[in-house]
């Protein structure tokens, strides 16, 4: 690469620089640090409030690790990445929620085992 610049590979690709690579490393620990704090907390009155954030704060960080680590944008190959990004933020929706949903069913639906059942002999 001595012609080159360093941030662009032969084929004229964006590849990042360090001051992108440090704002998505900086972005990536204040989403993960945000619902960590706030579910080591014990979260806020509403539980309902709370999954929402936390989700809200995953779905973020998905989209900064895509722009920022996977150098995603609507400039490259023709569209094609957005593309990838609206697939990928569908299959999050449908794993998050999807996760969320049976995650509720199971604590409404299970039922408590009673004090002689616990399988101990």
């Amino acid at each position: 690469m001595s012609t080159h610049d360093t941030h662009h590979a032969e084929d004229g690709h964006d590849h990042g620089s360090l001051r992108s690579y440090a704002t998505g490393f900086i972005l990536s620990v204040i989403l993960t640090a945000i619902p960590f704090g706030l579910v080591m907390a014990g979260g806020l009155a509403s539980r309902m409030l709370t999954v929402m954030i936390v989700l809200g704060m995953a779905v973020a960080q998905i989209v900064v690790h895509m722009i920022y680590f996977l150098h995603m944008n609507t400039k490259s190959e023709k569209g094609w990445t957005m593309i990838s990004l609206v697939f990928t933020i569908v299959v999050l929706v449908i794993m998050l929620s999807g996760s969320v949903w049976v995650m509720y069913h199971m604590n409404a639906n299970m039922m408590p085992m009673p004090q002689g059942m616990t399988g101990q002999s």
